[in-house]
């Protein structure tokens, strides 16, 4: 049993490993931090394949990215949200312009209205029912207006929140 090669690359692959492990963890329970996660995690990755950053370079952008992570991941602790609040927060707030038009209170509100929603969902495999995807999206599209979510925006913010949905039922079952 060897050990692994000591060489300048083996670190920024190995450190590579590890974020894109705690990139998948992400995945399964809030789709916009893991989608943010993986394009700094590739774009550095461009860059050094690319030799437009040294080795140590490379190693400084993977740890702030774990940092990164890790800091994500305590975000929802802050304001008392769960795990699945923070992950529909997340999806509301993605559009920059609709966190700026309202109050992050408001969207907080919103985030837990709807993990409430997704609480009192019928239990069957939902996902492949599309009269009940429909009403999904209706009942969405209602909380949505009913707090004034800019309406340019709001089939956007539908669809990944449904999104969204589908990965906190799958993560839960």
């Amino acid at each position: 049993m060897g050990r692994p090669p000591v060489g300048a690359d083996w670190y920024p692959v190995r450190l590579r490993k590890l974020l894109t492990d705690q990139i998948k963890i992400s995945e399964r329970t809030n789709i916009v931090q893991a989608q943010k996660f993986r394009e700094a995690l590739e774009k550095a990755m461009l860059g050094y394949t690319n030799k437009q950053i040294t080795t140590a370079e490379m190693i400084a952008k993977l740890l702030e990215l774990a940092r990164w992570v890790r800091e994500a991941k305590q975000h929802g602790q802050e304001p008392g949200l769960t795990t699945e609040e923070v992950a529909f927060l997340d999806a509301l707030a993605e559009n920059g312009s609709a966190k700026e038009v309202m109050k992050s209170d408001q969207l907080r509100l919103m985030a837990r209205e709807l993990a409430e929603m997704v609480k009192k969902m019928p239990k069957l495999d939902w996902t492949l029912r599309e009269s009940v995807q429909a009403d999904l999206r209706r009942k969405v599209r209602r909380l949505l207006a009913m707090y004034g979510y800019p309406p340019d925006l709001s089939e956007d913010a539908t669809q990944l929140v449904l999104k969204q949905v589908i990965l906190s039922t799958e993560a839960g079952e």
